[in-house]
């Protein structure tokens, strides 16, 4: 792993030139974590559906020279067949990459209505046991054809299939991420998710980087940012600032999301042109923030490729029935 000096901030020797020069950052704003390999930061191409677009992921990483730690997919671990999951798993272990699949069923595909109102109900989150079965459900199949990286859209969810790895029901290396769509958005639920059960945490792109150096304080859990977000999610594109969310975030995963593109959610055949097409830009995108950040100097600090466990994190004390 290279180290980074100082990196220059964008248009630093324009602006100096013509006095206007930014203040140097902080130094007591830089988080004091890394991950458990030393790394500030790795990477991830989400909303990969299924395993046509990985083997675009995968094709157009290599022809941009991107790195990659982990690939995502959004649609769903019911989505997929056995053997395309199976296909998945196989590909990202000969790239010695992780893959995450989002556990379900969500709020917003169930029958509940209040998820359709401008007040979205409860949105992502598994509405009564059913849903919080079909969940479990989805996490024992998937981590049974080999996936060790299971995306969560609820606290009762994250907290029953943290007990569930505690108990050798789930893999004891099965990593457990928290969606964007309920990522918290300041240091004492940030805190509280950790405690549950969480591995790594997507934060709204919207968090400013004071925010970022709040959650620091009190967490060392790996974050998840969208560098780009989708429109769902915002659309903010935040590229001139990657330097510094690093700093200030690390350990950080670097999403290459995409705006202005179509939904994918639940994914299918009759979006097969728009998945591949979204997947190759995620890529590119990738190629994009990693220029960006050689230009400015601050590439060093990438985590060594194949890297995926957390470190020690702190966690609630549970007791299982039965047990003193």
């Amino acid at each position: 792993m290279t180290t980074s000096t100082t990196p220059r901030l964008p248009g630093e020797p324009a602006l100096s030139a013509l006095g206007l020069a930014v203040p140097r950052p902080e130094p007591a704003d830089a988080s004091p974590h890394t991950f458990p390999d030393g790394g500030l930061w790795r990477t991830e191409v989400p909303s990969c559906e299924g395993p046509e677009a990985l083997a675009v992921v995968l094709k157009e990483s290599a022809r941009l020279d991107v790195p990659l730690h982990r690939i995502s997919q959004g649609s769903g671990i019911w989505m997929l067949t056995d053997a395309e999951i199976t296909e998945m798993v196989e590909a990202c272990a000969e790239r010695d990459i992780e893959l995450c699949l989002f556990t379900g069923p969500r709020g917003t595909w169930d029958t509940g209505a209040a998820t359709r109102t401008d007040s979205g109900g409860g949105g992502l989150r598994a509405r009564g046991h059913s849903a919080l079965a079909g969940c479990v459900e989805d996490a024992v199949r998937a981590t049974e054809l080999g996936v060790r990286c299971l995306l969560v859209a609820d606290e009762g969810v994250l907290w029953t299939l943290h007990r569930a790895r505690a108990t050798g029901i789930l893999p004891a290396d099965t990593t457990l991420k928290v969606s964007a769509l309920i990522g918290p958005v300041n240091p004492a639920s940030y805190a509280v998710y950790e405690r549950l059960g969480a591995d790594s945490l997507n934060v709204p792109s919207d968090l400013t980087l004071d925010h970022l150096t709040e959650i620091r304080r009190v967490s060392a859990a790996p974050m998840d940012m969208y560098i780009e977000a989708p429109d769902d999610l915002g659309g903010y594109v935040r590229m001139y600032e990657l330097a510094e969310l690093i700093r200030r975030g690390a350990p950080l995963y670097l999403k290459f999301g995409l705006a202005k593109a179509p939904g994918l959610y639940p994914s299918g055949r009759h979006l097969r042109d728009t998945v591949l097409d979204t997947a190759r830009e995620r890529v590119r995108r990738g190629r994009l923030a990693l220029d960006l950040l050689a230009r400015h100097g601050a590439e060093g600090g990438m985590s060594p490729l194949g890297s995926r466990l957390p470190g020690t994190l702190h966690r609630f004390e549970h007791t299982e029935p039965g047990g003193n």
